[in-house]
């Protein structure tokens, strides 16, 4: 992979700023979001998306991603944070909770088929598994902010053992059949001779310890799951897909390692009235023709209460209108967007002799006397009858 793929992803080039990505993320995204498109295909399409936005929406992966590739971003640590809580991404892996994953390097794939390099100390401290946790939010709790508690059961050290998995006055052993580093050679006949691998212990599974005499709670595993509960504050303005991270709130790490953390994922529901791209915010206005033609003032519902707004005689449907600082608050910057209101005209389907006369009047004082208003049949009038019973 080149240093230019996750630009090519977006269709875009390597000088496009951070509103040309968020647009580019956004509009593809929803072409093949997988909720969305069924086709073949569109799922991994949408990850690779997701994974490009990942890395050129945070100003640091980004600069490390344009100097050293896809390794140097995802090797890089940014810890951005919102609210005291940690830090904020793009990344979107959608519900409930899923195990952290490591990555080996090259180093293990030539010493698992060579048997050469440096062997890993299977003791070490390792910082335990990531989770992820879908909360769901109102429109108006993304557009204003939320406090949420989250509750869910992560692994946690054993109390009654501390971790060691052995009994209480017992202690692990050195493993015979490893002694001790985890791993045993193994000699396998191929095509180009015999080859020497090794692989993980299958008496100490890697730990390099047996324990002879178990914890009874955890059953020499070191680890117990327990129910957990943690506060979280939604920053104003968080969409779809995006997450808090809570350091520290995952599991239990190994061999006295730290905890992992816990990745809070947005899910906004929709909103009966409105819809949102960003930081803009949209309403559809229904209004007569008759407001349309001489004009009107009317009232306008918003997030933030309800607000008068001039409409221009002459109106046409479609006309759309601003309403200054009547959107969601930017993320980034703190600076609250619009709300953009369309204009529907709508025309009446039933009229009384009166107003159809004074239709016609008008259509006459227009100079559209070839109007033939359309009579209704028989079974049109026992439709409107059967309706208005």
């Amino acid at each position: 992979m080149n240093n230019t793929e996750y630009y090519d992803r977006l269709g875009l080039s390597k000088d496009a700023s951070q509103d040309e990505i968020k647009r580019a993320y956004r509009k593809l995204s929803k072409k093949y979001h997988p909720d969305i498109n069924k086709e073949p295909g569109a799922e991994e399409k949408y990850k690779e998306i997701l994974e490009a936005y990942e890395t050129l929406s945070d100003a640091q992966k980004r600069a490390a991603y344009d100097q050293y590739g896809p390794d140097g971003a995802n090797g890089f640590g940014g810890q951005g944070s919102f609210g005291g809580q940690g830090s904020f991404g793009g990344q979107g892996s959608f519900g409930g909770f899923d195990g952290g994953a490591g990555f080996g390097g090259f180093e293990d794939i030539f010493s698992s088929f060579f048997g050469g390099g440096a062997t890993r100390n299977p003791n070490a401290p390792r910082q335990g598994d990531d989770l992820q946790y879908r909360v769901n939010l109102s429109f108006e709790e993304a557009v204003f902010g939320a406090e949420k508690e989250i509750h869910y059961t992560r692994e946690v050290t054993c109390k009654t053992c501390s971790g060691s998995g052995a009994k209480p006055g017992t202690s692990p052993v050195t493993c015979g059949r490893c002694h001790g580093h985890g791993v045993i050679n193994v000699d396998t006949q191929t095509p180009l001779g015999m080859m020497r691998r090794q692989v993980t212990c299958d008496v100490c599974h890697g730990t390099g310890q047996e324990i002879k005499d178990p914890c009874p709670t955890c059953h020499g595993t070191g680890r117990e799951k327990q129910s957990h509960t943690v506060s979280v504050k939604i920053p104003a303005g968080v969409e779809t897909g995006q997450q808090i991270r809570l350091a520290g709130q995952g599991e239990a790490g190994f061999n006295g390692g730290p905890y992992g953390d816990l990745f809070v994922v947005i899910n906004v529901n929709p909103s009966d009235k409105f819809t949102r791209d960003g930081s803009t915010i949209y309403y559809t206005l229904n209004i007569s023709f008759v407001q349309a033609a001489l004009g009107d003032t009317v009232e306008v519902p918003t997030v933030h209460g309800n607000v008068e707004m001039v409409i221009p005689a002459g109106t046409q449907t479609g006309k759309t209108f601003r309403l200054k600082g009547k959107g969601a608050p930017r993320l980034r910057g703190g600076s609250q967007g619009d709300q953009l209101v369309t204009v529907k005209i709508v025309t009446p389907t039933k009229l009384n002799d009166a107003q159809k006369e004074a239709l016609l009047a008008f259509a006459k004082a227009s100079g559209d006397e070839k109007v033939a208003p359309q009579k209704k049949g028989f079974f049109d009038k026992v439709k409107d009858v059967l309706e208005d019973l």
